[in-house]
């Protein structure tokens, strides 16, 4: 749909993202592949929890889509994986059969797109890196055992209560931190849950290290994404290419220096 852009000849991704995160955006331009081009709409809620908030945003999707018009998207994303855990496996399945219906192009969650990369990465058993405070802790581990996996080691950063979001100011040092401990456990990967994380430095960071292998989920998003499938249909063949950062890495130090 995307051929006769000046830019995103290759594929062109509608990016649906909550309203303050600060991370989807550049962390998806840093994994964008070659070719490729995205245009972002924002999530919005005047919900007073983020439980609530994330909630909102799933009745959101399809109308926050128009946003793009008729702009030849190629997939559209929802950047949101929280909401997932929230809503649970059938009410997820709906929405995304619903927006596709609507918009006729395949229409990944973050969530899912991970559930597809840890199958592609043969993972039974995952530790969870998590920035989540306690509430959505408590319903993100049925999520990922719903889909099969066995979670068998946690791990969580201790949140950045004076930032202006516990979650979106966390570091990418604390992160690694976080994998170092989550890669001394019996475990096939390495999780990083959420999209307002910081993930990238530390994923090429273990990697160089040898720790457990792992994927964020906005790395699996983008990967993902860049199949222009449904999440059910994805391929991983090219998925330790990805992880290890084979077309990314230097564009993500080119963008953002460390």
């Amino acid at each position: 749909m995307s051929e006769g852009l000046e830019y995103g000849r290759a594929g062109l991704m509608g990016v649906l993202t909550p309203q303050a995160n600060t991370t989807v955006e550049p962390e998806l331009w840093a994994l964008m592949p070659p070719g490729w081009s995205m245009l972002n709409a924002r999530l919005t809620s005047t919900k007073g929890t983020i439980p609530e908030r994330l909630v909102d945003y799933t009745t959101r999707f399809a109308a926050t889509s128009e946003a793009f018009a008729n702009a030849p998207m190629d997939v559209i994303a929802a950047a949101c994986t929280g909401a997932s855990y929230l809503i649970g496996l059938e009410a997820e399945a709906r929405i995304v059969d619903e927006v596709e219906a609507a918009r006729g192009v395949p229409f990944l969650t973050a969530a899912l797109a991970s559930v597809a990369a840890l199958r592609a990465m043969n993972a039974r058993r995952i530790g969870l890196l998590s920035p989540y405070p306690d509430d959505l802790n408590r319903v993100c581990t049925p999520y990922w055992e719903a889909h099969g996996f066995e979670v068998v080691a946690k791990e969580g950063l201790a949140p950045e209560d004076s930032a202006f979001h516990p979650i979106y100011a966390m570091t990418g040092a604390g992160v690694l931190d976080a994998y170092r401990r989550l890669s001394q456990s019996d475990v096939d990967a390495v999780l990083m849950l959420g999209t307002g994380m910081a993930t990238l430095r530390p994923i090429l960071a273990g990697r160089a290290a040898g720790l457990r292998p792992a994927i964020s989920c906005n790395l699996a998003l983008v990967w993902a994404a860049s199949q222009k499938r449904r999440w059910d249909a994805l391929e991983g063949s090219d998925l330790a290419s990805w992880c290890q950062g084979a077309h990314w890495k230097d564009r993500l130090e080119l963008l953002f220096p460390a």
